[in-house]
């Protein structure tokens, strides 16, 4: 329903603002519970299990110290076509902004229009309107704040795709030092297959060994060549990856370190602490907010609003004379009350309502799934090093065991079949301390990104 109240005195139309405000005012809806829901939910953490060692960090990046590493990270972070189009978003969210703001102020309009008469000369009317919404219930100033929070929003999500990012490439790059560690692991092993073979091709031309000892040794030698050619095309494999994280379309190889670097194991603060660090964790909070604006913006869409208007026009038989001579004005207000719309409004009030719960619930599954992940890398890194203690002792006893079966073949004490069971115990106990190393690490530039830890800007 419009009612056009340009007839009305000042004093009225006052009265009926005045009124349409706390009537308004009665029947606006209370802000819904879910924020505050939220932060209970957080706070309802319980504290994670304590490691022994920790050291304090600020940043993601600082737990590896390798400048071949930071090397990397920036052209990552420069390059990255995903990490690009998240900021692109960013910026399309904040012109989205700008345009929702420009709403809330008032508009400005000029228009020229022509006319001639077959008996009479041209006419030019000129017509200078300024027209502005006024904002009763602020539903203008709830629509631009809930921009905000999607810009909000989007920042959070950037700074969470970036850390990603960096996680990911940090852990591709140790996994490329293992693989070519791995590699090289099976290369001694080969090497000593193959003395293997020279020792008995050596004691079969002396008369103290048989060709099924060649066989034996040929047998291993064949199965660790197709082992190396695993190890080699899961480097390469790995490295592409790697170009792809850095935004190349290169084939030039990457260099690594022979050795591993030193991965520090980031300590894990109080949970209120931790979780407020995850970007993700923000985004979901602030969907929640801006979900809440909407729900108010939709419901002030219910209530009757008021559109201000002035005018200029004149009327000339020069386009350079309109407005210049003696302009007419003019004021309009105009009250817009909304009756009937088959249920349009409603609705739209019943989803937004929804979409709020919706967002909410969102943010539970982004909380339970941040708590997942410190458990688990929390968890990890004690099994790990408890793991790689073992596997350390018996390598250990493995190379003193496969040393006197080295010597006890030579003199002919033991076979070929014993000491290649050994050899390959040796070898495969090497490989698998060497992957519990990587994993340990890969665990804790995990646990890095798990507790909140970001990259430096």
């Amino acid at each position: 329903m419009r009612i056009p109240t340009d007839a009305l005195p000042p004093l009225h139309l006052a009265a009926l603002s005045a009124a349409l405000w706390l009537t308004g005012c009665a029947g606006l809806p209370q802000p819904s519970d879910y924020a505050a829901a939220a932060k209970a939910d957080v706070a309802g953490v319980s504290a994670w299990s304590a490691l022994d060692v920790g050291t304090p960090s600020a940043y993601l990046d600082e737990l590896i110290r390798a400048p071949a590493l930071d090397a990397l990270l920036d052209e990552a972070l420069a390059a990255n076509p995903n990490l690009q189009q998240t900021l692109l978003t960013l910026d399309i969210l904040r012109a989205e902004q700008r345009r929702t703001g420009a709403a809330r102020r008032p508009s400005l309009e000029a228009s020229l229009t022509g006319e001639k008469d077959e008996d009479l000369d041209a006419s030019y009317r000129g017509t200078l309107t300024l027209g502005w919404e006024l904002d009763l219930w602020r539903k203008l100033a709830d629509q631009y704040r809930a921009a905000g929070k999607d810009v909000a929003e989007q920042q959070a999500l950037s700074e969470s795709v970036r850390d990603t990012l960096a996680a990911e490439l940090m852990q591709t790059w140790l996994g490329l030092i293992a693989d070519r560690r791995a590699s090289a692991i099976e290369r001694r092993r080969l090497a000593t297959l193959a003395q293997n073979e020279r020792f008995i091709i050596q004691r079969y031309r002396s008369g103290l060994g048989t060709l099924e000892d060649l066989d034996s040794a040929r047998t291993s030698a064949a199965r660790s060549r197709a082992s190396l050619a695993g190890y080699e095309e899961s480097a390469a494999q790995r490295e592409r990856l790697l170009r792809g994280l850095l935004g190349r379309t290169d084939a030039v190889p990457i260099a690594t370190p022979a050795e591993y670097p030193e991965v520090a194991l980031p300590l894990a603060e109080l949970p209120a602490q931790t979780l407020g660090r995850r970007p993700d964790l923000r985004a979901a909070y602030l969907a929640i907010e801006a979900a809440d604006l909407r729900t108010s913006v939709a419901y002030k869409d219910l209530l009757p609003s008021i559109d201000l208007q002035a005018a200029l026009t004149d009327v000339a038989r020069s386009p350079g004379e309109a407005l210049l001579g003696d302009p007419v004005w003019s004021l309009l207000a105009q009250l817009t009350a909304p009756l009937y719309q088959g249920g349009r409004l409603r609705t739209a009030v019943e989803i937004a309502k929804l979409e709020t719960a919706q967002a909410y619930e969102a943010y539970r599954e982004t909380l339970v799934d941040a708590v997942t992940q410190v458990g688990d890398a929390l968890s990890l890194e004690r099994s790990l090093a408890e793991r790689q203690t073992h596997i350390a002792t018996a390598l250990a006893a493995a190379r003193n065991n496969l040393a006197q079966y080295q010597r006890s073949y030579r003199t002919g004490l033991v076979d070929i079949l014993e000491l290649l069971i050994v050899q390959r115990t040796t070898y495969d106990l090497e490989a698998e301390l060497d992957d519990l190393r990587r994993q340990r690490l890969d665990n804790r530039v995990a646990l890095g990104l798990a507790l909140g830890l970001g990259v430096r800007e």
